[in-house]
């Protein structure tokens, strides 16, 4: 059995890696986390840490088992300045790597501001051409998640103009993306991710309490899981706390959630004051399906192995 490594990483500039995002290098032939670079050991204004972000890198050439942080990605800029980058959705596309990211300009000390998502193409993971921003259902939208159907793509997002409730868009090319409303009609959440995993679709969104879970049988209609997942604390190093913005992984039959943890925050602490309270760790566990119910295998022992493609 191979065992993830407990954290899986960690930033060693900022300390405050955020919303990982985890995919195939198949040049260098190796696995990459990309994420979104929290300044949590700077001092600063506010929230002045979590903007001004680029999107970091951490690879890994022996299947998982050791990460080497390699620094940032190269994206062309869409204006002049120091800009913020938020959570990265990345995937392989008829030979091409898209990614639709959240952007907002400049660096604000406040939750202000639009934000959009904006698309880019790649050859090589490292260097981003911009091609366009996705027309959606606000100026005020961030967290996109990308999936490919047999009738066109889906990208499922965090509208904060709408109570930050989740919203879906459909496309046929990936250039023009029609609204289709909220997705999910319960409560509000950020980073929705959707997946396939034994025979259904699933969706889950960070409600900060843990993650959500949505199934579905043709992704319009969800429907959801009684409690939510990864709610308190785990017992690994590093997992001390509620599990934040998560990305799965599929790889046949078995899956892997990604997610980040700010391991000592407590409850009485500003989330937003220290660094002990800002720091954060990006975990790995395994997701299943049992008795039809989508659970994360997170404290036990669970075989973790990312293969060559």
């Amino acid at each position: 059995m191979h065992t993830a490594p407990a954290p899986l990483f960690r930033d060693p500039i900022f300390d405050g890696p955020a919303d990982p995002t985890v995919i195939y290098n198949r040049e260098e032939k190796t696995w990459w986390i990309i994420y979104t670079q929290r300044r949590a050991n700077v001092p600063s204004h506010h929230v002045s840490w979590v903007h001004g972000t680029d999107l970091g890198v951490a690879s890994s050439d022996d299947h998982g088992a050791t990460w080497l942080y390699r620094g940032t990605l190269n994206l062309e800029p869409v204006e002049k300045g120091r800009n913020t980058f938020w959570a990265p959705e990345i995937f392989w596309e008829n030979g091409v790597y898209h990614m639709y990211v959240s952007y907002i300009t400049g660096v604000p000390d406040s939750w202000r501001g639009n934000r959009d998502i904006l698309h880019y193409t790649s050859s090589n993971l490292w260097d981003w051409t911009y091609a366009d921003t996705p027309v959606l259902s606000s100026h005020r939208v961030i967290d996109a998640c990308v999936f490919h159907a047999d009738d066109g793509y889906r990208m499922w997002y965090k509208d904060e103009a709408d109570e930050s409730f989740t919203h879906v868009a459909f496309s046929e090319d990936l250039r023009t993306w029609k609204n289709l409303g909220r997705a999910t009609q319960d409560q509000a959440q950020e980073g929705p991710n959707v997946f396939s995993l034994g025979g259904k679709y699933w969706l889950i969104a960070d409600v900060w309490d843990g993650q959500a879970v949505y199934e579905s049988t043709d992704l319009t209609s969800w429907n959801r899981q009684a409690g939510n997942i990864m709610q308190g604390a785990g017992k690994r190093m590093e997992d001390t706390n509620r599990a934040h913005h998560a990305d799965v992984l599929t790889l046949g039959d078995r899956a892997y959630i990604f997610y980040f943890v700010h391991p000592t925050q407590k409850k009485e602490d500003d989330p937003l004051g220290s660094h002990l309270s800002r720091r954060s760790s990006v975990q790995a566990a395994e997701m299943k399906v049992i008795d039809g119910r989508l659970c994360a295998v997170r404290d036990e022992a669970f075989d973790f192995y990312l293969p060559d493609l």
